[in-house]
């Protein structure tokens, strides 16, 4: 299936959007959090000029960097030359498409926090997260991410992060005004913010103008994409919002048969016994499918090895690190393969949903201008005003609203 020049792109139905965040500094996130909490008491002993080059200064943030408090962060708004405080308790998010990491979620560290985001990400949250376009590149091009996402594209080109919902607990969904009503109208379903999120994991298309998201006028196929969707973006969320997690059946679970050295350093794939290979270290079985899954062009399971098996430069924050290999890593490759591999499961059903797509009835851009959907107003593109409390300004004093 390609992308349908008349089917409308995801930033019409989910109008908001928020670019990815630009941290400035790689040594606020790692895969564990005591790395985190080490590296920033390294800084906090350090003083002077050392502290400031340990820092890491860019154009946008210094240690002399006034700033806002992080929305929902309990952290300083001094300078951060003067702190002297313990590390802010890290954060878990994600970390591009299919990695979890830790960020210390101060905004004195951070380039572009993007604090609209973090003033809706609650437990009621989902964000979308549409990936960059690559010529040519196999994978999704939409993701769902329970976990405040930072929007990172392993092809090095940016995507949108868009939220399921404009406001915190679930309120005020990022919909076109009016679309889940026409919606609802036209395929006698009730069409609600979720599914239509749901139906766009199943459906969406990779275009140099965006995610494509064609919509059927078929009720009975609607309600199989829907259901398609659901099983997608259930895996992707990995038990999150009381969810299940989703396992592979018995006989094609992914097991440790030797376990993993203390510093691997490469990484091989043995198709004809369906062994993944981490240095002297065996896991099987792994499908061909889960090994090969790619997002932009790029092998996940390889990209999330070699993010943690790379050695960073010596002297500096991002070279403190576990000195061995954690066996919260391997349990974490062995979720991995398990997401990977029943996405790939999944992919046959999405190609017959898109063949099915192509030769039946279709609601286009047009058919929303008619519907009175499109275009979008400009205040929907635009972050709705949230805040019902003060966020701390620089240096303790309250922020102006």
């Amino acid at each position: 299936m390609t992308a349908p020049t008349t089917a409308p792109l995801l930033s019409d139905l989910m109008p908001w959007s928020v670019a990815p965040l630009r941290l400035g500094r790689g040594w606020i996130l790692a895969p564990d959090a005591a790395s985190l909490t080490a590296r920033w008491d390294t800084l906090i002993r350090a003083t002077g000029a050392e502290r400031a080059a340990l820092f890491r200064p860019t154009r946008s943030r210094t240690p002399h960097s006034a700033v806002t408090a992080l929305p929902g962060q309990p952290t300083g708004t001094g300078r951060f030359a003067r702190e002297s405080g313990r590390c802010p308790k890290p954060l878990r998010v994600g970390h591009g498409p299919f990695d979890e990491r830790y960020l210390i979620p101060d905004h004195r560290l951070i380039d572009a926090a993007r604090p609209e985001l973090w003033r809706v990400a609650d437990e009621r949250q989902l964000f979308a997260v549409e990936q960059g376009f690559v010529v040519g590149a196999a994978g999704p091009a939409l993701l769902v991410s329970a976990l405040l996402p930072d929007g990172r594209s392993p092809a090095g080109r940016p995507g949108r992060i868009r939220p399921l919902f404009r406001r915190p607990g679930g309120a005020e969904p990022n919909m076109a005004p009016g679309l889940v009503e026409s919606l609802s109208a036209r395929l006698g379903h009730e069409v609600t913010p979720r599914r239509l999120l749901d139906w766009a994991v199943a459906v969406a298309l990779p275009s140099p103008r965006g995610c494509v998201v064609p919509l059927t006028a078929d009720p009975d196929l609607w309600a199989t994409g829907v259901e398609l969707g659901a099983e997608l973006t259930g895996i992707q969320l990995r038990g999150a919002h009381g969810g299940e997690r989703r396992r592979l059946p018995g006989g094609r679970r992914p097991y440790v048969r030797a376990a993993v050295p203390a510093r691997p350093t490469t990484i091989f794939y043995g198709s004809e016994d369906e062994t993944l290979h981490i240095g002297d270290g065996r896991i099987s079985p792994v499908p061909v499918e889960a090994w090969d899954f790619q997002v932009g062009g790029v092998r996940m399971i390889e990209l999330w090895f070699e993010r943690r098996a790379q050695r960073p430069e010596p002297g500096t924050l991002e070279a403190i690190g576990p000195l061995v290999w954690p066996q919260e890593w391997t349990s974490e490759l062995l979720e991995l393969i398990t997401v990977l591999a029943l996405l790939a499961g999944l992919r046959s059903r999405q190609r017959e949903l898109g063949a099915a797509l192509d030769h039946g009835p279709v609601i286009g851009a047009d058919g929303l201008r008619a519907a009175g959907v499109l275009p979008v107003p400009d205040a929907a593109r635009r972050p709705a005003s949230v805040l019902d409390h003060h966020e701390e300004g620089p240096d303790g004093q309250f922020a102006l609203i």
